[in-house]
């Protein structure tokens, strides 16, 4: 169990991803309870840009009177504030209960830092009611952990640009395509 919030985010930054790809994540919700199928979805992706994509989508929901949660990544400031509910950040005290709560069974699936954090800010928005929730992909889209996403109200997809060339391709075409693979037919 841990004590503080700096003992939970230690271990959880210590689980970075080490592999592209979300196999053990899609299995961990489909044995577990899946708070992402809970939530009324927009999906952003692409390489520059998401970020205040996310923001600025944000601001015209809560204006209009929406309780919008965001997830973001990388932080800002602190390794918390990627979780946020019409621009607050997750209190460390939900965080840390979420953690400990669900600590054993994210080590038994191996999940990775950007998963664990994606599980953790669904069960919050659950929890809090959340009117709608604006998910960032943190790398790619195709195999993105955010990908899990079966039906989101809106999928985004912002400038595209030759980054993570490594993994997603080395042309704007393949690393469009792998963009576009947050894309969902309409049921």
């Amino acid at each position: 169990m841990f004590l503080s919030i700096e003992e939970a985010v230690n271990w959880i930054t210590s689980q970075r991803n080490k592999e592209i790809g979300f196999d053990s994540f899609q299995r961990y919700l489909n044995e577990n309870e899946n708070h992402l199928d809970q939530l009324r979805i927009l999906h952003v992706a692409g390489t520059n840009g998401k970020g205040s994509t996310v923001s600025m989508l944000a601001s015209c929901l809560v204006e209009a009177g929406y309780k919008v949660g965001t997830f973001t990544s990388p932080h800002l400031y602190e390794h918390e504030d990627r979780i946020r509910i019409n621009g607050t950040q997750i209190p460390q005290s939900d965080f840390l209960r979420i953690c400990n709560k669900n600590k054993e069974k994210w080590e038994s699936y191996h999940l990775s830092m950007f998963e664990m954090d994606l599980d953790l800010a669904s069960i919050w928005f659950v929890e809090q009611k959340t009117d709608i929730v604006i998910l960032e992909a943190g790398l790619g889209g195709r195999l993105d952990s955010t990908n899990v996403i079966v039906n989101p109200l809106v999928s985004v997809i912002v400038s595209i640009g030759l980054a993570h060339m490594e993994r997603l391709g080395d042309t704007e075409e393949k690393i469009a395509a792998e963009k576009a693979g947050i894309l969902k037919e309409l049921p």
